[in-house]
């Protein structure tokens, strides 16, 4: 499991709130490890710090 497969993993299982498109998105996320794209890359981001998760690391593979 990569990096930003943990990091959906965990918003989809830290019990918090997510809207429709938001769990959509972390549930595809979490299951594809292939590399995000930046646009892809960005909205994880933005999820994790709305939800009070640990970022994403710099670089590597997510």
């Amino acid at each position: 499991m990569v990096e930003h497969q943990r990091a959906a993993m965990s918003l989809l299982t830290a019990g918090v709130p997510l809207k429709p498109r938001e769990g959509q998105f972390a549930g595809g996320v979490a299951f594809d490890a292939n590399p995000l794209t930046e646009k892809q890359r960005n909205w994880l981001v933005i999820l994790l710090a709305k939800h009070g998760l640990p970022p994403l690391s710099d670089g590597g593979d997510a």
